[in-house]
């Protein structure tokens, strides 16, 4: 949307007339409908006097990039636009700091909740081929037990990042500002850190796609279904250790993507959030209860944790389907 299409909204939106809009900006109604029509543009003062009695920012007027339909949605920017967090070098530093502190963990936390139902799947196996005698209920009293240990293990983590992460959780969601120097210093550490980023994504990548070889391999060989169910075991086992190396680089490098508002953090990216937190909450807190229910009644854990897959790909596309018709608004 330009700037003359912009003025013409903006104007019916307040129900005024040209002649009217002419009084508040001393103008002449020829000077308003040149505006309208493009025919001509207005100078740097009546740009700002503009902005000021239709209560929106100078950005907003400007930038063609930032279009909007209804009224809602510019007193959503202008509100947006008042409330810019800015952020100092110190702030910047201790964010960096900290993200690049927590990397490791919460890639481990990410890890124990991939490996958790690994021991069950394992034993489950050996208890149906009769193996070592380990009765159905052992390994499952056994199994979950082990599971629930690293869920509440990880879970404790994941709190943790969460209440220490609070202070830093405008960065993330509200449109931010860096003090002078600090957009130079985090380009400069996000490039010296490119070549560990491309590593780590690089290895957890390959090794979650080769984690499938040993149980297709033990399927191409025909070996008994103890062994099948086992490199299922070993499947989420380096799957765990490929999820390691991507969260953790991928953590510490989301900090230089946050303050340069880059990718999923841009400020119109961050509005799309805002509206779609709802039902991002709520999807998740669904499949989880599906989850559980499912693989508590089956007991087939070995292969529930297939809907863990299953729902990921579906959330991606239902996300890029809202944001789309979010932007057609």
């Amino acid at each position: 949307m330009i700037l003359a299409e912009k003025i013409t909204e903006a104007r019916k939106k307040n129900g005024w007339s040209q002649e009217e809009m002419a009084e508040k900006l001393s103008v002449s109604r020829q000077a308003v409908s040149k505006w309208e029509s493009a025919q001509s543009t207005p100078d740097l003062q009546k740009v700002l006097r503009l902005a000021e009695i239709f209560g929106v920012s100078t950005d907003y007027l400007l930038k063609d990039e930032l279009k909007s339909e209804t009224g809602t949605e510019i007193l959503e920017y202008a509100a947006e636009e008042s409330s810019v967090r800015s952020v100092s070098m110190e702030e910047a530093n201790a964010f960096m700091e900290w993200r690049r502190k927590t990397g490791p963990t919460l890639a481990g936390a990410v890890a124990l909740c991939i490996i958790s139902p690994a021991l069950l799947i394992f034993l489950a196996g050996l208890s149906d081929s009769h193996i070592e005698n380990i009765s159905e209920n052992m390994a499952t009293g056994a199994g979950i037990s082990v599971l629930l240990l690293l869920v509440a293990a990880a879970v404790v983590i994941f709190v943790s990042y969460s209440i220490h992460g609070q202070q830093y959780e405008y960065l993330e969601k509200e449109r931010i500002e860096t003090a002078y120097g600090v957009t130079g210093l985090v380009q400069e550490r996000k490039k010296d850190y490119e070549s560990t980023f491309t590593r780590g994504i690089a290895a957890g990548v390959t090794l979650c796609i080769l984690a499938v070889i040993p149980m297709f391999a033990a399927i191409a060989f025909s070996q008994p279904d103890y062994i099948i169910t086992a490199t299922v075991s070993i499947l989420l086992l380096l799957v765990a250790v490929g999820v390691f190396f991507i969260v953790r680089v991928s953590t510490i490098n989301g900090s230089y993507v946050i303050l340069l508002q880059e990718g999923e953090y841009t400020p119109e990216e961050k509005r799309y959030k805002k509206k779609t937190e709802v039902f991002t909450t709520a999807y998740w807190c669904i499949v989880t209860a599906i989850y559980l229910a499912w693989s508590f009644q089956t007991r087939e854990w070995d292969k529930t944790w297939i809907l863990w897959a299953v729902a990921g790909v579906l959330f991606g596309g239902l996300r890029a389907v809202m944001q789309g018709r979010i932007k057609e608004k």
